[in-house]
C-alpha cells in the first residue's frame, strides 16, 4: 500500500472536510454556553408525555421578566432551559409555575448558575490551555527525536496533524451548532484537549517507527523508509482507536444527554486523528524532506520534439 505516493490525495481529503467546517464556523461562530458567557441552566423533567412546548416555557419566563431563554427539549421530556443569571428563589418560582401552567409534577436534574468573570476566566483559561498543549508537544517531540537529523521537523509535522484534527472539531461542532442548537461548553475543551492527546500519542508511534528504520535501511530512500512504516504502525493504529470508537460509540448512543455532544465531540476528535497520523503528519515529513513546495507552482518542462 503506497500512502507517500499519493500524499497530495489525501491532503487534499482533508481540505474537502476542513474547508466547509471554516465556511461554517466564519459565517455563525460557535455559540458559548454559559460556562463562558455567564448566566443559569436549569434542567428539569416532567412527568411522562406532560413536557411542554419550548415556546410555552419562553412565554412563562418572560412573564417573569427573563428574556431571551433558550430551551431545548430531549428525550425523557426533559427541558435543558439556558437564561441570564438567575438565584434560587426565581428558580424555585420558575418550577413553582411550571408546575401550575403544565399540571405536571417538575423534578429539577440539575441547576448551574456562572457569573460573567468565571466566564471571562474561563475563555482565557481554554485558549492558555490549548497554547500550552501545542507548545509542551512540540519541545516533547523535539526532545524525543533529538538524537536524530532535522528533530524539529516531527514536532512540526504532529502540531500541523493536530491542527488538523482541532480545525476538523471545530468545524464540525460549528455545523451542529448552527442545526441542531449546540453550544460550547467546558466539556467540549475538556473534549478538545483529549483529541489533541490522542492525535500525538498516534504520532508518535508513527514517528518511532520511523526513526527505527531509518537507522536500519539507511540506503533505502526516504519516502520509502516513512511508507514502509506507516503500513507497519496502521494495524495497531486503526484497531486501538476502532475500539476507542466502538465505546464512545456506545456512551453516544446510551450515555444520556448530559454527555452526549462531549463523546459525539470526542468521536469525531478521535476519527480525524486516527486519519492525520497515517494520512497527513508522515507524509507532511516527506513533503519536508524533499522540499516539494519548490516545485508546486512551476510549470512542467515541454517534453522535447520527436
Amino acid at each position: 500500500m503506497d500512502i507517500i505516493k499519493r500524499r497530495y490525495l489525501y491532503i487534499a481529503i482533508s481540505l474537502l472536510i476542513i474547508v466547509p467546517g471554516m465556511i461554517a464556523l466564519a459565517l455563525w461562530g460557535l455559540p458559548l454556553a454559559i460556562d463562558f458567557t455567564g448566566g443559569s441552566l436549569l434542567e428539569v423533567q416532567f412527568e411522562t408525555g406532560k413536557a411542554p412546548q419550548p415556546a410555552a416555557v419562553i412565554t412563562l419566563y418572560d412573564k417573569l421578566g427573563i428574556r431571551d431563554p433558550q430551551v431545548q427539549s430531549s428525550q425523557n421530556d426533559v427541558l435543558v432551559i439556558r437564561s441570564k443569571e438567575i438565584d434560587e428563589a426565581t428558580k424555585n418560582k420558575i418550577v413553582s409555575e411550571m408546575t401550575t401552567q403544565f399540571g405536571s409534577k417538575v423534578t429539577v436534574n440539575s441547576f448551574d448558575t456562572v457569573g460573567p468573570e468565571i466566564g471571562t476566566e474561563t475563555t482565557k483559561n481554554a485558549g492558555f490551555a490549548v497554547a500550552a498543549a501545542s507548545i509542551g508537544i512540540l519541545l516533547y517531540i523535539w526532545y524525543a527525536f533529538r538524537n536524530i537529523p532535522s528533530a524539529y521537523r516531527y514536532g512540526v509535522a504532529a502540531i500541523i496533524a493536530t491542527i488538523h484534527d482541532i480545525l476538523v472539531v471545530l468545524g464540525t461542532y460549528a455545523l451542529l451548532a448552527h442545526f441542531l442548537g449546540w453550544e460550547v461548553d467546558a466539556l467540549f475543551l475538556t473534549a478538545l484537549l483529549t483529541v489533541i492527546a490522542f492525535s500525538v500519542h498516534d504520532d508518535v508511534v508513527v514517528f518511532d517507527r520511523i526513526r527505527e528504520n531509518a537507522n536500519t535501511y539507511r540506503r533505502v530512500k526516504y519516502d520509502q523508509v516513512v511508507n514502509f512504516s506507516i503500513v507497519q504502525t496502521m494495524d495497531r493504529s486503526i484497531n486501538t482507536q476502532f475500539t476507542v470508537m466502538l465505546t464512545l460509540l456506545s456512551l453516544a448512543l446510551f450515555g444520556g444527554i448530559t454527555i452526549r455532544h462531549f463523546v459525539i465531540t470526542l468521536l469525531i476528535g478521535v476519527f480525524s486523528g486516527t486519519y492525520s497520523s497515517i494520512f497527513n503528519a508522515a507524509p507532511i515529513l516527506v513533503i519536508w524532506q524533499n522540499q516539494e513546495w519548490k516545485t508546486w507552482f512551476r510549470r512542467s518542462a515541454p517534453k522535447p520534439a520527436e
